[in-house]
């Protein structure tokens, strides 16, 4: 894999896994990636969709789990197979839990069965995948992880008052993205050779908000898209969204 003058890699040679890319912001970075010149696998737990998706946008489809074991080993047996090593990972999958009156699930309400389905996919799924693909990163010349946090995730923003964020009641799910957010920070010293950042895609229109974001995936999955595309001259360890680092 080689970069060009500009620092992003060389269109043809960057091979990039994206979960949860069957619909949403996975899907969208799947498609500018692909047309960036990606080799992209669109890894989907669902087996059909994640088909359907790869054959829209001329990608490759891998069956992966991000909650099972078994199911991101046979997903790096896939990858391996078919080319050896791996670029660039965007960690993408998650979910969040909504009560009965598809509202946020708040201090009061909340239980540990929900902090721990929430966390099973955000947070323990990003960390079973990146370390089930740590050895085919390690086979590229400028590996590059993305983990898909939230602006929700920055104690900074939900601790002040001035900030939308604040106004959000829900526990597991800024929870689970704050711990994204360390996760990054600890993978980035623990591998300097990598670029491993966090980045906030802002209030997109997806399933997980029931369509009610202010931008479109276009816009979302642009930050997603320009840190999976940075070469190995770029930040490391940071926490970004399309206007520039975030506090943490």
């Amino acid at each position: 894999m080689t970069t060009s003058d500009s620092g992003k890699r060389t269109a043809g040679t960057t091979t990039t896994l994206i979960t949860g890319a069957n619909k949403g912001l996975g899907f969208e970075t799947a498609r500018q990636l692909v047309g960036a010149g990606h080799i992209v696998y669109v890894g989907s737990r669902d087996a059909e969709r994640g088909r359907r998706a790869a054959e829209l946008l001329g990608a490759r489809w891998v069956l992966l789990d991000v909650t099972d074991d078994d199911s991101v080993a046979g997903a790096v047996e896939v990858v391996a197979a078919d080319g050896g090593g791996l670029d660039v990972l965007v960690n993408n999958a998650g979910i969040e839990r909504w009560g009965a009156d598809n509202s946020a699930i708040g201090a009061a309400e909340v239980t540990a069965a929900d902090m721990r389905q929430v966390f099973e996919t955000n947070a323990f799924g990003m960390v079973r995948v990146t370390h089930a693909f740590l050895p085919l990163l390690r086979r590229s010349a400028a590996p590059v992880v993305v983990n898909v946090s939230s602006g929700l995730g920055s104690l900074s923003r939900v601790s002040d008052p001035d900030e939308a964020a604040y106004a959000f009641p829900g526990v597991a799910y800024p929870a689970s993205k704050t711990t994204v957010n360390m996760v990054t920070v600890q993978y980035a010293k623990a591998f300097p050779q990598m670029r491993i950042n966090a980045v906030e895609p802002g209030f997109t229109k997806t399933d997980i908000n029931g369509n009610t974001g202010v931008q479109s995936v276009e816009e979302g999955a642009e930050i997603i898209v320009r840190m999976a595309r940075m070469g190995s001259d770029g930040p490391t360890g940071g926490f970004f969204d399309a206007a520039g680092p975030l506090p943490w």
